[in-house]
């Protein structure tokens, strides 16, 4: 009787300890998920931005001044390409770390090198120091189409780097329905700003 007792207790201590291991291990990967944690953004004089995509075909001869030209604000790589063929895309895409005085000199030298500015690419898509000039990697429904005027509002001379990004967020938001074959289907896109 008493060794049954004894099996009986080891088990339900065994089913005890297995369920707090898992509980624990839960917790653990959700505690240390990206998601819940937003990193502080690194200085540019420590972490450059990396400045990437295409200016157009009509600029190819050109390329090596107009290169330079994106560069020249400081604290950041190029590496841009010519476009191959036709127009460029008319996307831009800003992570979150980007300062405003880098953000604004790139969208304006994209509008004068690219074909323009008339998307923008949500931040959750996008690298914390990268900006994408003419970018095609990101699909439809990770953006949202712009004015000249929100163009404008983003070019505002003297705007911080915090209100650049939470206009950027705003303005960058997909529509709740997306084309679908025909059809108007939800988003799975969206993520809304902060």
């Amino acid at each position: 009787m008493m060794q049954f007792k004894k099996q009986q207790f080891s088990d339900v201590l065994g089913q005890f300890g297995a369920r707090i291991i898992t509980v624990l291990m839960v917790l653990a990967i959700v505690g240390a998920s990206p998601v819940f944690a937003e990193e502080e953004c690194e200085p540019v004089d420590k972490k450059r931005i990396k400045i990437e995509g295409y200016i157009s075909k009509s600029f190819r001869k050109q390329r090596k001044q107009v290169f330079k030209e994106f560069g020249e604000i400081g604290s950041s790589r190029v590496a841009l390409r010519v476009y191959p063929m036709g127009e460029t895309s008319k996307v831009i895409a800003v992570g979150r770390c980007v300062p405003a005085y880098i953000a604004q000199h790139i969208i304006r030298k994209s509008m004068e090198y690219s074909t323009g500015v008339e998307s923008l690419v949500q931040q959750q898509f996008v690298h914390t120091h990268w900006v994408g000039v003419g970018v095609t990697m990101f699909d439809e429904p990770s953006q949202q189409i712009v004015s000249a005027d929100q163009v404008k509002q983003l070019l505002k001379q003297d705007i911080s780097d915090e209100e650049f990004h939470v206009l950027y967020r705003k303005l960058s938001v997909p529509n709740d329905l997306v084309p679908f074959f025909g059809l108007k289907s939800p988003n799975v896109k969206i993520a809304q700003p902060n």
